[in-house]
């Protein structure tokens, strides 16, 4: 390798308009992959961690509390668009409830908490420039959803694909907008500085903020952990969960060995050798739910003095240039997590929280838990869960990776699941009205042929279906 193919990728990048800032930062982490970096964190480095303190356990005054909430933004992930689930627009768009959209319920939810404390709560989404354009279209019927002097929405920088073999920036006629992704979550840094919506926030009389991804819905302000984040002086913290071994594959929070920092580790980030320790949750027994909670002025003087660079682990992601293509190109994405910012500060904390504030959507299986009656969502927004324990829901990916197919098979509406503690789905089944899930129960095709739910079935147990 040479500088030729940064020289080409920082060309390409002025010509399109990126700033300076963004360059910046891609040329930092191209010389990291230069170099072999891989982002590996071996298990011989950290330490578990061990009991971080509860929010339902920390003592926070209600004065102080409301006091900590009303200097309080909210920030929202926007940049995704559900590739995995193969979208094409923003994910936060998709119905979840009703008709209503993660972002129509994320409003709802702010909405709610400003009457009832009186907090201005400014509403900031990071989109990508994929998903601008849609988002604040949806924002319209939302015309007091805007803080004055606070702009809605900053973007996610963009960086090309480089091509597997070469890693010079790759082309693709067929889709020139195919050449380009978004670095990563953790650009929210450096777009968040060279956006000026730090400095927005710090002039509108905010000093936290507090982060998380849009398809979260359990991400809701909360005035306690506001009042704890403030009282511990901490510059950034991690909302942590109890790992089950459903969470198992998900990063986890540890202590690192020689200086005693927080780290996050990813499963990309572990060697073979490890991930057996990184997949036990006996031993590594905390998750990281991607909410942070910043000190905005703290986060703004380490950009600065940082040259807009925290330094995150690179994370190298091998993808195809078209992701609906799996015979297209092998390109390299260069990528770094948000949560590992918590490396970075002296004194970052971690809580742990309840799991009612970790409800995210990665699969149309978790979809179909959100959208059934196992949830009940308020006037506010809130998803409210009817169940001690979630049930376990397995589709079949041949039919139901994506939304298109998966909406196809439910037309009539999804099934009750408040009574089922595990579904699986193997094989082309379309559902009729009022079906019900209880206990222990799945759906079994031996063959490609489609096969039906008759409208007000219960699925209790196993049911084969033959063509």
């Amino acid at each position: 390798m040479s500088s030729a193919g940064l020289d080409a990728a920082q060309a390409k990048m002025n010509a399109a308009g990126v700033s300076q800032a963004a360059i910046d930062v891609f040329s930092h982490y191209y010389g990291e992959l230069e170099v072999g970096a891989t982002g590996l964190i071996a298990e011989a480095d950290i330490e578990p961690l061990l009991s971080p303190p509860h929010c339902a356990d920390v003592d926070v005054y209600p004065d102080a509390a409301r006091e900590a909430l009303a200097r309080t933004a909210i920030i929202k992930l926007n940049g995704g668009l559900g590739t995995s689930m193969g979208m094409d627009r923003a994910k936060s768009l998709l119905a979840v409830h009703d008709g209503a959209s993660f972002l129509d319920l994320t409003v709802r939810q702010v909405q709610a908490a400003r009457r009832l404390t009186g907090a201005a709560l400014p509403l900031v989404l990071m989109n990508s420039f994929r998903t601008s354009a849609d988002t604040v279209a949806a924002l319209a019927p939302y015309p007091d959803i805007a803080v004055p002097g606070v702009a809605l929405e900053f973007l996610q920088h963009k960086e090309p694909k480089l091509t597997a073999d070469t890693l010079e920036p790759v082309s693709w006629p067929a889709d020139p907008e195919l050449e380009w992704c978004p670095p990563g979550h953790g650009d929210i840094y450096p777009a968040a500085l060279a956006s000026g919506i730090l400095d927005q926030l710090l002039a509108a009389g905010m000093r936290y903020a507090m982060v998380s991804n849009s398809d979260n819905l359990g991400a809701v302000p909360d005035a306690r952990i506001a009042g704890w984040f403030a009282a511990s002086g901490a510059p950034f913290a991690v909302e942590v969960c109890q790992r089950t071994d459903a969470d198992r594959k998900g990063g986890h929070l540890a202590r690192r060995r020689r200086d005693g920092r927080l780290v996050v580790r990813e499963s990309a980030q572990t060697s073979p050798a490890d991930m057996a320790a990184f997949m036990d949750p006996a031993r590594h027994a905390y998750f990281n739910t991607n909410t942070l909670w910043w000190d905005i002025r703290a986060l703004r003087d380490e950009l600065m003095a940082r040259g807009g660079v925290l330094g995150l682990p690179l994370i190298r992601n091998l993808k195809t240039v078209d992701p609906a293509d799996p015979a297209s190109p092998a390109v390299v994405q260069l990528e770094t997590a948000m949560a590992a910012a918590v490396e970075v500060f002296d004194h970052a904390q971690a809580i742990e929280v309840d799991r009612a504030r970790f409800v995210p959507v990665k699969t149309t299986a978790d979809l179909l838990v959100l959208r059934s009656d196992v949830y009940e969502f308020g006037a506010d927004g809130r998803p409210h869960a009817r169940t001690q324990t979630l049930p376990v829901v397995d589709l079949d990916p041949t039919y139901y990776r994506t939304i298109a197919d998966f909406d196809a098979r439910f037309a009539q509406g999804v099934p009750s699941l408040v009574g089922a503690h595990r579904f699986t789905v193997r094989g082309d089944w379309t559902f009729g009205r009022d079906v019900s899930v209880r206990g222990e129960a799945s759906l079994i095709a031996h063959d490609a042929a489609p096969h039906h739910v008759a409208d007000h079935t219960v699925i209790d147990g196993e049911f084969v279906g033959h063509s």
